[in-house]
């Protein structure tokens, strides 16, 4: 076994979200989900398919976001991997429970704008996601003047009163 770690190639502000599911349905169920969840949403979604044709399937509304998508699960290669790309605007804050609630959806490993890594084993049989790397190493612990800060930029932004 080999531990191989893969790049997340995407724009810097650019939100992802790479998860396992366990049916090749998963494609036009994650897809359903998502236009549920947001109307209008502009995402890329594509998926690893583990037996069969083997094929990195694929579904969107957003042509960029799409290849980005396409280009990514085709470098982690993992069975029965997804990733969804948002398009600008959109988080996965507002999706991510519609995406656990998907009956084919077993785990997400993460939901970010942060440079990632994906971290695999590879077999002789194929790769399997052991987690992510994401983002960089903690700094220190958030003072009074950082509380405040985080208070505030959370209401600046509509998710507190």
């Amino acid at each position: 076994m080999q531990l191989v770690s893969v790049k997340i190639q995407k724009p810097d502000a650019t939100n992802f979200i790479l998860g396992q599911t366990h049916f090749i349905k998963s494609v036009e169920d994650i897809h359903e989900a998502l236009v549920t969840a947001i109307p209008g949403i502009k995402f890329g979604l594509a998926f690893c398919e583990a037996s069969g044709k083997r094929l990195v399937r694929w579904s969107g509304t957003d042509a960029a976001m799409i290849e980005l998508a396409q280009k990514n699960a085709a470098a982690i290669s993992a069975g029965h991997s997804f990733v969804v790309f948002l398009g600008d605007g959109f988080y996965p804050l507002n999706v991510l429970n519609m995406l656990k609630m998907v009956p084919e959806v077993c785990r997400i490993f993460c939901a970010t704008a942060n440079p990632t890594e994906v971290i695999l084993a590879e077999t002789e049989q194929g790769r399997g996601i052991l987690g992510v790397v994401d983002g960089f190493p903690t700094k220190g612990v958030e003072d009074d003047a950082e509380i405040k800060r985080r208070h505030g930029f959370l209401r600046q932004i509509g998710y507190k009163l």
